[in-house]
């Protein structure tokens, strides 16, 4: 009779000290995801949002004076001549909305469109100028919306939500490309490829079927495609240079970084402190810039989006280009190396005929 093998030894259990790092590591990585996503909603609120003030310079003062004392520091106000001039900024993206004292009677122009959330604070600016006017006699002043959301989605939560699955899908095209393709031309052609059929996909459930977005379905899909480009060729460049650590790195400032700080719910001058603006430095932030100024504001205020999506797109096919020729230099060297360890061959020299 065959002996039976023995049977494999069972692994031992791991000593304590190791189950408490676990769990300490554990309780580290909870509390940063948790103050990287609660800390900038919590903090949230109104300072130097820019509005304008159109109409005389002495009633644009009084009602400089009006707001500061409402809301100290809440708004950055330029002053302007007239209504035309406010509709103006507010169309060109360089102003969320604004209150309009030129006939005398006060009216606030908002841009639902741009920030729900601003939009929503200078209605209430609106309701407290009406009862400063003359109290008791009505809800306030009027309220115009320059550039409103769509009727299928009036909170503009689709634009809101979407902005954590277009970091996703960018972390994903990373995770899958560098398991499934070798060589760095053809990950960088797949994560282009599919950050165009990304963004056709993308923006037509954002706009056909969720009624989110207006506008141009064609620059919808070209700024959801740029956005998926930027996040995963950048992160694609670090993979490719660093390894395991360089797709943690770009992970890390994506997900933890850029979505919470994007102000894409908001605005990013409602987040606390500097985050909005290093928010709008980040791919997120950008990308979700960019998509308000293509869905409702025929393009306007696309120039800063466009420039740092561009530049993390270009910094990202340097960091591939430059792990792609570390890869190939790799064997090269290896190769060299052999070829110098080998004995050379021995010959006998030829005889002269003589």
């Amino acid at each position: 009779m065959a002996a039976q093998a023995a049977p494999a030894a069972a692994t031992p259990p791991s000593p304590w000290p190791t189950v408490a790092r676990a769990v300490v590591l554990l309780t580290a990585i909870v509390s940063v995801m948790l103050i990287a996503f609660a800390w900038p909603s919590v903090r949230a609120s109104v300072h130097d949002v820019p509005i304008a003030v159109a109409g005389p310079a002495a009633a644009a003062e009084r009602l400089r004076t009006a707001l500061d004392l409402r809301l100290p520091h809440g708004f950055e106000i330029t002053e302007v001549a007239d209504t035309a001039a406010a509709e103006r900024l507010i169309r060109d993206r360089e102003v969320y909305g604004a209150i309009d004292v030129s006939s005398g009677t006060p009216q606030v122009i908002i841009a639902s469109a741009g920030s729900a959330a601003v939009a929503q604070t200078l209605q209430g600016v609106a309701a407290a100028l009406g009862q400063a006017q003359a109290p008791g006699a009505g809800p306030g002043a009027a309220i115009r919306d320059l550039a409103a959301l769509p009727a299928d989605d009036p909170r503009g939560a689709g634009l809101a939500a979407g902005a954590l699955p277009l970091v996703m899908a960018g972390l994903l095209a990373v995770l899958l490309l560098t398991r499934l393709v070798s060589g760095t031309a053809r990950r960088v052609t797949g994560a282009l490829a599919f950050a165009i059929t990304g963004g056709l996909a993308a923006a037509a459930i954002l706009q056909f079927w969720l009624g989110s977005l207006t506008g141009s379905y064609w620059a919808n899909s070209g700024a959801i495609a740029l956005t998926i480009a930027a996040t995963a060729l950048s992160i694609l460049g670090l993979e490719a240079l660093f390894g395991f650590v360089g797709f943690g790195l770009g992970a890390v400032t994506m997900m933890l970084i850029g979505n919470p700080l994007s102000g894409t719910a908001t605005a990013p001058e409602m987040l606390p402190g500097w985050s909005g603006v290093l928010g709008q430095l980040l791919p997120p932030g950008a990308g979700g810039q960019l998509l308000r100024s293509t869905a409702f504001f025929d393009g306007h205020g696309a120039t800063h989006p466009v420039t740092v999506l561009a530049a993390w797109l270009t910094v990202g096919a340097m960091l591939c280009l430059a792990g792609g020729l570390r890869a190939r230099r790799g064997p090269a060297v290896g190769a060299r190396h052999v070829r110098t360890a080998a004995p050379p061959h021995s010959y006998a020299p030829a005889t002269p005929r003589g």
